[in-house]
């Protein structure tokens, strides 16, 4: 597998509950956040796909909270391709702050063109299809 793609990121105070941690439905926007800048530190360009007609709609969402982020934490997020058959793929997250790891979680999308049916990448930018295999956790 290649270098892991690390994303990094500080908690704003909005983002915050009364509680003072992280409300959980920011966590799906630091994923989109998260797996955007993967892809693009892969070499695949969202706006280009966007671009080819190509789009990647969220299927599902997973996560586990281990240990709360709070305002003004720096945290990391790890990604890696989980599972990916050419229509359907799976992203998995690591969130770490200070190399411990907070939370887990998945994504997962599938490739659409036109009139949101789903396509065959490898068929549409033979490029992304190889990125994905190159970035998968397990080959």
């Amino acid at each position: 597998m290649t270098d892991k793609i690390i994303f990094e990121r500080k908690v704003n105070y909005y983002e915050t509950d009364k509680m003072g941690i992280v409300h959980h439905s920011n966590y799906i926007r630091y994923m989109e956040e998260a797996r955007i800048d993967f892809l693009e530190k892969a070499g695949i360009s969202y706006i280009g796909m966007e671009q080819m007609g190509i789009q990647i709609p969220v299927l599902s969402v997973t996560a586990e909270y281990k240990i709360p982020l709070k305002f003004g934490d720096v945290f990391k997020i790890e990604c890696s391709v989980k599972k990916f058959n050419g229509v359907k793929f799976e992203i998995a997250y690591k969130f770490y702050k200070d190399d411990v790891l907070t939370s887990t979680a998945e994504s997962s999308h599938c490739f659409v063109g036109e009139g949101f049916k789903p396509i065959r990448i490898k068929k549409y930018n033979p490029a992304v299809y190889d990125k994905f295999i190159e970035y998968m956790e397990e080959k």
